[in-house]
């Protein structure tokens, strides 16, 4: 793309990842359980996701709903899961380590970076549940991860651009901030113009019809009740209509590096 802006899209099954690719997008980021804000998927969605597609695949390293400060059990599960995505051919690995202090635990989270290696690595929004942004900014640095995904520590990266900016002139190249939380096309030019930041994370998904043509009106699945037949994808045209948006927005220039 002409202003060099690289959008990654959240996807929680191979139809919305082939669909991302399909629309234009650089990376995905894959994940199950997104209702929850996602957790780790399965080897063989991973497996066909990346049999699928030929973009960046990052692979979403959380065992667990909730907070992001883990058990030793926890711990010991995402690092298998990274060893085994690594087996698995993914392009990078994305997690986020928090002690109970609501800091960056930057021991825990160097581990698993090392572990990593040589694959990318992306230090998740539990950055914006940091007491500090900025301090954890620097203790993400000094594990060793590539990026950092945030909202500004707001509800949505469009009400976070003025904290995401600042971020991003504080890193100063030495790490890339990634902006994400609420994108959609409406409002992506502005938090490229304000923020600075030349990547992006979103969902982007839409309802689509569900294949089943017998329906039974009686909720009887528990906690979906009512939700049996509700069906989320990732679409190739809104993909590519928010990069359209993209192309046409007027960026800042870029921090020294």
């Amino acid at each position: 793309m002409p202003n060099h802006v690289r959008l990654e899209v959240c996807v929680d099954s191979v139809a919305s990842a082939a669909a991302a690719e399909q629309g234009g997008a650089h990376r995905v980021e894959l994940c199950s359980d997104l209702p929850e804000g996602g957790v780790t998927p399965s080897a063989g969605l991973i497996a066909m996701v990346r049999k699928r597609v030929a973009i960046g695949l990052q692979v979403l390293i959380r065992p667990r709903a909730g907070d992001f400060c883990y058990s030793a059990d926890e711990f010991e599960v995402m690092t298998r899961d990274i060893l085994l995505a690594k087996q698995l051919g993914v392009n990078g690995v994305v997690f986020g380590v928090l002690d109970a202090e609501g800091n960056v635990d930057t021991t825990r989270t160097r581990e698993l970076v090392v572990l990593a290696r040589p694959l990318d690595v992306t230090f998740h929004r539990a950055f914006d549940m940091t007491r500090d942004l900025n301090v954890a900014l620097e203790k993400v640095l000094k594990a060793g991860a590539h990026r950092i995904l945030t909202s500004g520590a707001a509800r949505t990266a469009e009400d976070g651009t003025e904290m995401i900016a600042r971020l991003v002139k504080t890193a100063a190249g030495r790490l890339e901030i990634m902006a994400g939380g609420g994108i959609r096309e409406e409002n992506v030019q502005r938090i490229l113009e304000e923020s600075g930041v030349r990547e992006l994370h979103a969902s982007l998904l839409s309802p689509v019809p569900s294949p089943m043509r017998f329906r039974n009106e009686e909720p009887v699945m528990g906690v979906l009740r009512g939700k049996e037949y509700e069906r989320f994808e990732v679409l190739p045209e809104t993909v590519a209509r928010i990069l359209q948006a993209v192309s046409e927005a007027q960026l800042p220039s870029m921090p020294d590096r």
